[in-house]
């Protein structure tokens, strides 16, 4: 499929099904995304004019239409126990759903590492201290 473009011209597939999928769901677009796929300005068609994206990996741009993107690093949250605890009461209320590929003991950490190298992960590979 290299070279397939999606419905709108601009992204190759296969971000754009479910870019499709959010449209058809919300047709003026999102208010707001995360985008934890990194799928980076491949999802800017599913946000309205003027919404905003969280990215996680650092994409800053460029947008289009007056969307704010919003690069956020987990770094700048290590000592923010007040959000971390309310990301917790949301997962703990199922209002937040987290997808978890592997759950490694820390002493298994080189074959996180080495299952992250590798690619094609669906979820996050997550260390259980």
């Amino acid at each position: 499929m290299a070279g397939a473009r999606a419905d709108h011209g601009k992204y190759p597939l296969p971000a754009a099904r479910p870019i499709r999928g959010v449209r058809d769901a919300a047709p003026g677009g999102v208010d707001g995304l995360i985008d934890a796929a990194v799928l980076d300005g491949a999802v800017l068609p599913a946000i309205r004019d003027g919404g905003k994206l969280a990215t996680v990996r650092g994409f800053a741009g460029p947008s289009e239409r007056g969307i704010t993107i919003a690069p956020v690093r987990v770094t700048a949250y290590v000592h923010n126990h007040d959000a971390l605890d309310r990301l917790g009461r949301l997962v703990a209320d199922g209002r937040l759903t987290l997808r978890v590929a592997e759950t490694f003991l820390p002493e298994r950490a080189a074959d996180a590492q080495n299952k992250l190298a590798a690619g094609g992960t669906r979820g996050r590979l997550v260390i259980v201290f």
